[in-house]
């Protein structure tokens, strides 16, 4: 099988049982290290809901990921320009950054906006960054996805958790999650930077699950500082906006208002 980054041969590396009842092969690549699995033929099953039933992190998640990303995009982007969260999911994580100041707009191809219905994304419009959290792993074909993201922003903000030294099988690490079946792309630093010099870009990441794709240059020290779990909460007091709150509020007040009154 050929991996689907650097396009060198990836080598048989584990099998698992997904969904509960399919065994199926993954693969990883010598040169790279990027694990895929089999052509994902399970797919439609595995997105019968697009939320998998066991993501009951979902909420924490997304909270913890408001602090890192504002500070992100505070020190190295203009933060008063408009943000897309790509593959959104219900538009929580949307309706959390509306809430801490930043205009921010919900995508995703899949599943319905239950929090940000009045701030979707417009396809024509360039934004200053892309977040797509959780998103790569669920990726079967990621180069493919990335230049699509890029069509929306040359930055990419991101996150899905590197794989940790020690070649873990999927029974010996969780991100593998066979009972959903739907993470079939798992990355180290090494394919990550591979994909992002395939556009040109380049990769900076704090090593462990949040990463960015940019034309900028920017210390991976400082990154790691900014996204790092509790300094990130301490460095967050420095990149106080006005909540888009209030202002949210009237404009869905008025695109409830029947038109012609």
């Amino acid at each position: 099988m050929q991996c689907k980054i650097c396009e060198n041969t990836a080598e048989f590396y584990s099998e698992a049982e997904i969904l509960f009842k399919y065994k199926i092969k993954y693969y990883k690549c010598p040169d790279c290290g990027f694990i895929q699995t089999e052509e994902p033929y399970w797919l439609d099953e595995a997105y019968s809901d697009a939320i998998n039933h066991s993501d009951i992190g979902l909420l924490k998640r997304n909270s913890e990921l408001v602090c890192p990303t504002a500070n992100v995009l505070s020190k190295y982007f203009d933060s008063s320009k408009k943000f897309i969260d790509y593959g959104a999911g219900y538009g929580v994580f949307v309706r959390m950054m509306r809430d801490k100041g930043f205009d921010f707009y919900w995508q995703d191809k899949y599943c319905e906006n239950l929090y940000a219905k009045d701030f979707t994304f417009n396809e024509s419009e360039k934004y200053e960054v892309l977040t797509a959290y959780e998103v790569f792993e669920h990726l079967p074909q990621p180069v493919k996805e990335v230049e699509e993201m890029l069509k929306y922003s040359s930055n990419i903000l991101f996150s899905t958790y590197l794989i940790p030294p020690g070649n873990p099988k999927p029974a010996d690490w969780w991100y593998f999650a066979p009972d959903h079946g739907q993470h079939i792309s798992l990355y180290t630093e090494k394919s990550l930077s591979v994909l992002a010099n395939k556009f040109n870009k380049n990769l900076v990441t704090n090593g462990k699950n949040i990463h960015l794709i940019t034309d900028k240059n920017i210390s991976g020290f400082n990154f790691k500082l900014q996204t790092k779990p509790y300094i990130s909460s301490a460095l967050s007091v420095f990149h106080k906006k006005e909540s888009l709150l209030d202002s949210d509020y009237r404009t869905v007040l008025s695109n409830l208002k029947p038109k012609g009154e």
